[in-house]
């Protein structure tokens, strides 16, 4: 699987969804021959007039059809396409955005591109100046666009042949966390502490620690998109000789959901059973 840059994406695929849409009625006509460039013409005299479509943001937060998109024109004739442009103009300008957004996140989904840190922040913007012989349509550089990465939340539940204090230290004793993990830990088991495990592939921070109760942390791991972190809590029930731990996460990149699965059942889960055998049996 190959994984693209966001930005490099979204410019072709504006570029796929936006180029060849035409607007037309019985007075005049707007075709877009280019990313940046529409042709507009009225039928009757063949007279080119100048305007601005502009849209001030996108987000896939968002609805489509309540995107703003703000239409003008200087003063003179022609009020009959800056009509065209409000009306059938922006219901097909907004069908296509919709068509990129449901691609970006067909891709993340599938995990084909990753967004960059200037990616997720940014927002695009579309202008479109209707000249006397082009409509164009002027892009932010980079093209970029504020979206949220797609994301799944998590329950799981398992049952410890231990008590709630042994289980806690377990999660924040760093002899303990390297014993389960087989691999060097760096753990600061309090508020704001960072930790890592498994030789740097499992990072974040400590948001909350209860003692023998609950623990809440930035969880993230190392082939995730940049900079994205799920929220992982650890909650400590006692339940008849025996500590149910459960696992609640949000946050998830959706094509890491079965990775995350597995991630805790087999290499936390399954060790920290194995650990508490050994402990059990030297004791």
């Amino acid at each position: 699987m190959t994984e693209r840059d966001a930005t490099s994406w979204s410019k072709a695929k504006l570029q796929e969804v936006l180029v060849g849409i035409v607007v037309e009625n019985e007075a005049g006509r707007c075709e877009t021959s280019e990313l940046k460039r529409v042709e507009g013409t009225m039928k009757e005299s063949g007279a080119k007039h100048k305007g601005l479509i502009e849209i001030p943001s996108l987000s896939e937060e968002n609805e489509v059809d309540d995107t703003e998109v703000n239409v003008s024109k200087k003063k003179g004739d022609g009020e009959i396409l800056k009509d065209l442009m409000k009306t059938a103009g922006t219901a097909k300008v907004r069908e296509a955005l919709g068509d990129y957004l449901k691609a970006l996140k067909t891709e993340f989904t599938m995990g084909m591109i990753l967004p960059t840190k200037a990616f997720t922040n940014q927002e695009l913007t579309v202008k479109r100046k209707l000249t006397e012989n082009t409509l164009q349509i002027q892009a932010s550089s980079p093209v970029a666009l504020g979206v949220k990465i797609p994301t799944v939340a998590l329950h799981m539940t398992e049952l410890f042949d231990t008590t709630v204090e042994q289980l806690y230290s377990i999660f924040t004793v760093k002899d303990l966390v390297q014993k389960f993990s087989k691999s060097p830990a760096v753990l600061e088991a309090e508020k704001g502490g960072k930790f890592q495990m498994f030789d740097g592939t499992i990072t974040g921070e400590y948001i909350e620690l209860l003692i023998n109760r609950k623990i809440v942390m930035k969880w993230r791991c190392k082939n995730w998109p940049e900079e994205h972190y799920a929220t992982v809590a650890l909650s400590f029930m006692p339940t008849l000789g025996q500590t149910e731990l459960q696992l609640d996460c949000k946050g998830v990149p959706i094509c890491k959901e079965e990775n995350m699965k597995f991630c805790w059942q087999k290499q936390h889960f399954e060790e920290i059973k194995c650990l508490l055998q050994l402990i059990t049996l030297n004791s």
